[in-house]
């Protein structure tokens, strides 16, 4: 048999890799400031606060002078890659290929939400609301909600908010959230298969990749953030080699990619802990 595969079937089964991470990967890439890096370093800008002001007739424009300030985050380099045994090529038809090709995106897909969820849960700007031996209450969701306002973060349609599978089934347990005489039968958080809710100005999502909360295991931190808030840094985005290992007699299939992320504004990023 050759030890070789064409030009097209690595192109394919590349195109199949993208396109799963774009699908099934990363939850939370693509509710965050994205940009494309060249070299080893992404520098995000944030722009302070203006304020207007009078003038006097003929007087001087007065100017806002605006602060401009700036955070860096580091591309780091991560691979998924497995072994396709030679023999194996006989049986590798299109749904083998997307069994393996699913499976390296998805591991990208994890390890890129857990650089962003790492670097929001160890924001501190906004102190940490502890768990207080409580599950996920509307009087911790109210807290976040003032916290932001207080601290003029828009309130556009891009505030998220991520809790894991406990902090869910809370929220159920609040009629103001799940009840369809507060929020009528068109918001219902169960509805289309309990994947998102838009609830006072956030967009509530459950995901099983948050970090523990302070307690350890029996605590879990959810994540409240502005999507301008967080930035992500693409210094490649994820493509796949595939080499013929002869010591082996097997295919070794590579998935890759270079990324980094950092808290570009804390002001608008909280974390929230809750007793599972």
């Amino acid at each position: 048999m050759s030890a070789s595969i064409t030009n097209t079937f690595i192109i394919q089964f590349e195109s199949e890799v993208h396109v799963a991470y774009q699908r099934a990967g990363s939850k939370i890439a693509g509710l965050v400031r994205k940009k494309a890096v060249k070299g080893e370093t992404v520098r995000f800008f944030k722009a302070g606060k203006g304020s207007a002001g009078t003038k006097t007739r003929h007087g001087l424009v007065p100017t806002m002078n605006v602060d401009h300030n700036s955070v860096n985050a580091t591309m780091l380099d991560f691979y998924a890659a497995d072994y396709v045994d030679d023999l194996d090529e006989l049986k590798f038809d299109i749904d083998e290929r997307r069994v393996v090709a699913g499976a390296g995106a998805m591991a990208l897909g994890r390890k890129t939400d857990e650089l962003l969820v790492t670097a929001m849960s160890a924001a501190t700007t906004n102190a940490l609301i502890g768990a207080a031996a409580t599950g996920l209450t509307a009087t911790k969701i109210n807290t976040v909600f003032e916290r932001f306002g207080n601290n003029d973060v828009p309130d556009d349609g891009q505030r998220y908010f991520f809790v894991g599978p406990e902090g869910w089934t809370d929220l159920l347990a609040i009629s103001a959230f799940s009840d369809a005489d507060f929020i009528g039968s068109d918001d219902l958080p169960y509805k289309g298969g309990m994947v998102a809710k838009q609830w006072m100005g956030f967009t509530f999502i459950g995901f099983s990749g948050l970090a523990a909360g302070a307690g350890g295991a029996t605590e879990a931190r959810a994540l409240a953030w502005h999507r301008t808030a967080e930035g992500l840094g693409v210094g490649k985005e994820v493509s796949t080699k595939i080499d013929w290992i002869a010591e082996r007699s097997a295919y070794l299939i590579t998935s890759k990619m270079s990324m980094g992320c950092v808290n570009i504004d804390e002001t608008g990023i909280q974390a929230v802990d809750y007793v599972k």
